[in-house]
């Protein structure tokens, strides 16, 4: 069995919902040891669906092979039991509500300072500033605040993005800057802190658009199947009523487009059509053109011309057809209740011997004797 790189280390995750839990997940993943502090109830992400054999798709893919601990800080015994999982930590990640944890107690800056090697980690919706500081950072919210909402969807229609894209790359970043933390207390010995939020994530994703509207007058108008600024990098319909996303990235491919897909070789150097800045300027009279040619054809037919030209092309799949990709590897995790539930594997490679969803406090006996020696008090 390999290695993990991360063997060894512990993690105190004050988590819910997605951002964190997504963090700490590659955390464990990489071999630490992560034990999950919930409230009586659970993450609240437990309750979102059940489809996962009984377990919320959310929080089955998030939390497999962490230990469930539940905590009260309000009463000394557990605040006692924190502290003690804090001196011992090497990581700690929280996304809990804005100043939670310094009301109850636990400042980061102060355990940095008792324990200089520990590194902390703060997920937040919009980070320090006082002016946003009432704001619920949800991710559908983040994508509406951040613009990323207004450049989405149709033509005539604004859309939120499919998945929780805020979220999910908000742990992504702290996932990031833990590792690169991990790295600078390998050289300096001493740990630091890393602070993430959602509409820092989404700004940056949203530099392109941003910098239109700062600097060249404008923000890109919602495009539906189109690709703002590149043209043709859409979507069109064929004979049988598919769609298949065209995508053109040079005027090498133009040239194979208009000669081997389109048959009309002319075209790619025409006074409408001969650069990229042209073809987005005339995209109504490029879209005609090109629609001309693919209503013609099938799909199967479309596509062999672009698997000839060379041209890069991929379909709309819905999600049962994405289930069914010949690219999808899947991997097996457990739920709570046991069962083997089949999903996408890690993007950079799987590691083996997952462990199950831990139910609500599953570890509580085993960390309070591990740590205090006593069993919590009724």
């Amino acid at each position: 069995m390999p290695v993990k790189p991360l063997e060894g280390l512990l993690v105190i995750a004050l988590e819910q919902a997605v951002a964190a839990p997504f963090c700490t997940m590659r955390l464990r993943e990489a071999g630490a040891r992560v034990i999950k502090i919930e409230r009586e109830e659970g993450d609240f992400a437990r309750g979102y669906d059940r489809v996962a054999a009984g377990d919320s798709s959310y929080f089955f893919w998030l939390n497999q092979g962490k230990e469930s601990l539940t905590l009260n800080f309000k009463q000394q015994q557990d605040a006692d039991l924190l502290k003690k999982l804090l001196c011992q930590a090497d990581i700690v990640v929280q996304n809990l509500a804005p100043g939670a944890l310094s009301r109850a107690g636990f400042d980061f800056a102060s355990l940095r300072k008792q324990h200089p090697a520990l590194i902390t980690c703060d997920i937040s919706g919009y980070g320090n500033s006082r002016a946003v500081e009432g704001l619920k950072a949800y991710d559908f919210l983040v994508q509406a605040e951040s613009g990323m909402v207004s450049i989405s969807g149709g033509e005539n229609e604004i859309g939120r993005i499919g998945v929780s894209a805020c979220d999910i790359g908000a742990g992504m970043t702290a996932h990031a800057g833990i590792l690169e933390a991990l790295l600078e207390r390998q050289l300096t010995g001493v740990g630091k802190s890393v602070e993430v939020s959602l509409f820092g994530v989404a700004s940056e994703w949203m530099t392109v658009p941003l910098l239109h509207h700062d600097y060249g007058g404008a923000a890109p108008k919602r495009a539906g199947l189109n690709h703002p600024s590149i043209a043709p990098y859409g979507g069109y319909q064929t004979k049988d009523k598919e769609i298949v996303i065209i995508a053109i990235q040079n005027e090498r491919e133009w040239q194979r487009f208009c000669t081997d897909v389109l048959l009309q070789p002319n075209q790619s150097g025409s006074e409408k059509f001969g650069s990229n800045h042209l073809r987005v300027t005339n995209r109504p009279a490029l879209d005609e053109m090109i629609h001309q040619v693919t209503r013609s054809l099938s799909r199967d037919s479309l596509v062999e011309r672009l698997k000839t030209a060379g041209v890069a092309y991929g379909s709309v799949n819905s999600v049962a057809a994405f289930s069914d990709h010949p690219a999808l590897d899947r991997r097996s995790g457990i739920s709570s209740s046991g069962e083997t539930i089949q999903f996408p594997a890690r993007p950079m490679g799987d590691y083996e011997n997952y462990e199950p969803v831990p139910k609500v406090g599953e570890h509580n006996e085993k960390i309070r004797m591990e740590y205090s020696g006593v069993t919590r008090q009724k």
